[in-house]
């Protein structure tokens, strides 16, 4: 499976990179408020799901260009072709290709491949995550104090932005800083080679953390939502740590987003 993923990866890693900075303003559109997309995302997918067809021609699919596909309820796959397109459509070097298998409700294996640095991460349930073959763990880092943490902006969700800007204040006043990258694909990749400590964010969607919040499991560290519960690819609201972090980074959300739990639990019920 691994060279399967990589291999889907690494071609569509081939499109982005033949493309980066040629992509003009006529190919570009606006899909809703400012959340862009392009032919380049298009052939991204097309040929990420067309390898995975080759040797799975049954399984399903939830890609972010074409959405679902198939009715293989045991085996989907989860596709972001390009995480970062408003930084990929302007000219900044930070994207990447995201692709996960969902088995049998569960995320199994995922892999985030950033074409510029050449790098693909890599993680199967149970055997760990790894650097272009080489094993990754998070930080070993036990104090929010020396942190250094990730985050993205609700840019589709500006009526949480209040919460959200309660939660960034809180949080920056306590770690040791805060950076906002543009892709939560390489945002979660780097908490798990423990290159941030922790990352947090709300409104993403099943494609954009699916193979990164794996990636972080197998390194050894933690993902849930904001309130500590697993939900985090159903209600959109993740919170990523080196594990040792979590609950201070947990303190923080849960503080500033006290009501959104109690919705969500009710839609469960």
């Amino acid at each position: 499976m691994q060279q399967l993923i990589e291999k889907a990866a690494r071609e569509a890693g081939k499109i982005l990179s033949q493309h980066f900075g040629k992509v003009s303003t006529e190919d570009i559109e606006e899909k809703t408020a400012n959340d862009f997309l392009s032919f380049v995302d298009r052939e991204s997918e097309s040929i990420i799901i067309r390898i995975i067809r080759e040797q799975y021609p049954d399984h399903a699919f939830l890609a972010e260009e074409s959405g679902q596909s198939g009715t293989n309820a045991r085996f989907c796959w989860i596709i972001d072709p390009l995480d970062g397109t408003k930084n990929y459509l302007s000219g900044v070097g930070v994207f990447a290709v995201s692709i996960a298998l969902r088995e049998d409700r569960q995320i199994s294996h995922g892999g985030v491949f950033d074409p510029l640095r050449n790098e693909f991460f890599y993680a199967e349930r149970g055997k760990g995550a790894m650097l272009n073959n080489s094993s990754i763990r998070v930080s070993s880092k036990s104090d929010l104090g020396e942190g250094l943490i990730g985050t993205g902006f609700p840019f589709k969700s500006k009526k949480l932005l209040a919460p959200y800007l309660r939660s960034f204040k809180s949080m920056f006043l306590e770690c040791s800083g805060i950076r906002r990258m543009g892709a939560a694909a390489i945002d979660l990749a780097y908490v798990a080679a423990g290159r941030f400590d922790g990352f947090w964010e709300l409104g993403l969607n099943e494609w954009d953390i699916a193979a990164g919040s794996l990636l972080i499991e197998e390194a050894g560290g933690t993902v849930t939502d904001f309130w500590g519960t697993d939900g985090f690819l159903e209600n959109n609201y993740l919170v990523a740590s080196n594990g040792r972090i979590h609950r201070q980074m947990l303190a923080h959300t849960r503080r500033h987003f006290p009501d959104y739990i109690n919705v969500y639990q009710r839609g469960k019920k």
